[in-house]
């Protein structure tokens, strides 16, 4: 039986090559969206973190691409992420329609922002 990733490196090193693909163009949009963020590997997913607490976790499925936890977004992304929507605080992007990395990106740096300014 595979030894389960306990890292970024090794859950991307268990994916298969067209979800690494994926994996690598999202991790560049999100720390390009985010320079600030620290990478972290929790709840056996990548994520980058706004802070200590909160962050933006990732993960490569058979059949899409998960972000988790995706809370309240701007009311124009939101209408952009709405079709992705799989659950209130998750966005599924299936493989098999494109990544919209812009779309990643920009959700990414809102909710950064959000996390940000309940700090300040």
């Amino acid at each position: 039986m595979p030894t389960k990733p306990t890292t970024i490196d090794e859950y991307f090193a268990a994916a298969t090559p067209e979800v690494r693909a994926v994996l690598d163009d999202v991790r560049a949009v999100l720390l390009q969206a985010v320079p600030d963020a620290e990478e972290k590997y929790r709840y056996d997913m990548p994520a980058i973190m706004f802070g200590d607490r909160y962050g933006l976790h990732y993960a490569g499925w058979k059949q899409h691409l998960g972000l988790y936890p995706v809370g309240e977004l701007p009311a124009d992304l939101e209408a952009e992420a709405a079709p992705f929507r799989a659950k209130k605080d998750s966005v599924n992007f299936k493989y098999a329609q494109g990544i919209p990395l812009d779309l990643i990106g920009r959700i990414a740096a809102a909710l950064a922002a959000k996390h940000s300014a309940t700090r300040s």
